[in-house]
Formats: structure tokens, C-alpha cells, sequence
């Protein structure tokens, strides 16, 4: 992938922005970012986020950026932001990077000991557990996904339950290291940062997802509405983004 040469003109300090979505998601869930950010002449990446642990989808992610030729705003949603938060940390052409109802995590913490702090997250009390083969041997390991009867309340509240019982069937489950994998050195301590809290999450939880962006030190705005805000409230979302990468286009002409 070359984005630098899709790009020229007045246009050519533009950033790739790459969209990593989070746990029981697919990348479908930034289409509404997507469309938005395309309008005003971006290019666009949103790459699977394989769901196997922070060490893993890290790597998977940090692989994608060493393929994108010239810079790169790098946002993640939820989970997705423990995997920027990684992913970025050795990658040269990441200009900044964007938390968006997302989780960032300084070196040493896991996410199931952030979450275990939290006062606005259920996502505890929801989640039902599977196993899933690992390809070695016959072995298994754990994987965890949200029970449909409650991913309404939990993750979506601000979306019509016709919507939301389709997500339910179409979510993908998370395997338990992304909960106990413990994150590296983080990116954000370089790096220029941006966050969207949305206030009525009870997934990751307002709280933490506050918390953990002022400690890295991110430009900071508060959007109501649930934990999938880029799908509620994408157009604030994506304002948001722009900000970021009008930011850090500046500093890269």
C-alpha cells in the first residue's frame, strides 16, 4: 500500500488515518467515520483486528504499519486502543494517535485489572464464556463474548434494538489474553494524543477511559452517548479525528 502516492497536490501531508476497531466488533462499526472522513479526501485503512490477545494483535497491527508509506493518525475504539497503544510504540510513521471510547494502557497494566476499578462498566457481569481451538495439539484456550440479551444495555444503549439485535449475532468474541496480556511500553508517552469519552459507556466504562486518557495527556472531549459512539454519534467522532489529523499534518509538511 502506497498512501502518500493516492494523495498529492495540497493534499500530500495528509496522514493515512487507520481505524482499529475493538472487542466484539468488526471494522464495519467505523463505516459511519469512514464515509465521513473520505469526504473530506482522506485515505482510509480499517484493518481487522484479529482478537487474540494485545500481543498478538499488536504485532498484527504494528506489521500493517510498517507497509503504509508516509504518516500515519492511528485511532482505535475501545479494546483497539490497548493495540495502538502497542503497535505504535516502535513504529516510525505513526504521527498520532486517537482514543476513541478506548482503553490506554501504561506499561505493566492489564485491561482485566482496569476494568476491575471501574464504577460505570457491567461489561463484567455480561460476558459468557467459549472455548476456541488454538491450532496447537488440540488445545483450546478461552474466548469471551457478550450475552445477546444484555448487549443492548451494556454496549449499545443509544441504538434502536433492531440495530443492536443484529450486532448480537454478528459479534466477534475476544480471547481472555486480550484481558491478561500485559501492555508494553506505550506509545502515548511520544506520541500527540486525542480522546473521545463517550459518558453513558458501561463497557470499558466512562470512568477509565477518562482516567486513562488524561494520563496520556490527550485532547480530551466528552460526547453522550454509549460505548459504540463512532456508530451513534460518528459526524463528532470524526471532528474529532479531522482535529487530530489536521495536527499532525502540520507538523509533518
Amino acid at each position: 500500500m502506497n498512501a502518500t502516492d493516492q494523495q498529492s497536490g495540497q493534499t500530500g501531508t495528509k496522514p493515512t488515518i487507520v481505524l482499529v476497531h475493538g472487542a466484539f466488533a468488526d471494522a464495519s462499526s467505523w463505516a459511519g467515520v469512514i464515509e465521513r472522513l473520505q469526504q473530506q479526501g482522506y485515505t482510509v485503512i480499517a484493518p481487522p483486528n484479529p482478537l487474540r490477545g494485545v500481543a498478538a494483535d499488536s504485532a498484527y497491527t504494528a506489521s500493517l504499519l510498517s507497509q503504509i508509506d508516509g504518516p500515519v493518525l492511528l485511532a482505535g475504539h475501545s479494546y483497539g486502543g490497548a493495540v495502538i497503544t502497542n503497535a505504535a510504540t516502535s513504529a516510525a510513521n505513526v504521527a498520532g494517535l486517537v482514543f476513541v471510547a478506548a482503553f490506554a494502557p501504561d506499561e505493566g497494566e492489564t485491561l482485566g485489572d482496569a476494568e476491575s476499578g471501574s464504577k460505570d462498566s457491567v461489561l463484567n457481569s455480561v460476558l459468557v464464556q467459549y472455548t476456541y481451538p488454538t491450532g496447537n495439539d488440540g488445545e483450546t484456550s478461552v474466548e469471551f463474548a457478550i450475552n445477546p440479551a444484555q448487549l443492548w444495555e451494556a454496549f449499545a444503549a443509544d441504538l434502536p434494538e433492531p440495530q443492536t439485535a443484529l450486532m448480537a449475532v454478528t459479534q466477534r468474541p475476544i480471547a481472555a489474553a486480550a484481558f491478561s496480556d500485559v501492555s508494553g511500553p506505550p506509545a502515548w508517552r511520544r506520541l500527540p494524543s486525542w480522546a473521545v469519552v463517550a459518558t453513558g459507556d458501561k463497557a470499558a466504562g466512562a470512568d477509565v477511559v477518562r482516567s486513562m486518557a488524561r494520563r496520556a495527556g490527550a485532547d480530551i472531549i466528552e460526547v453522550e452517548g454509549s460505548h459504540v459512539i463512532m456508530i451513534s454519534q460518528p459526524q463528532a467522532v470524526t471532528d474529532h479525528i479531522l482535529t487530530a489529523a489536521r495536527a499532525v499534518a502540520g507538523s509533518h509538511r
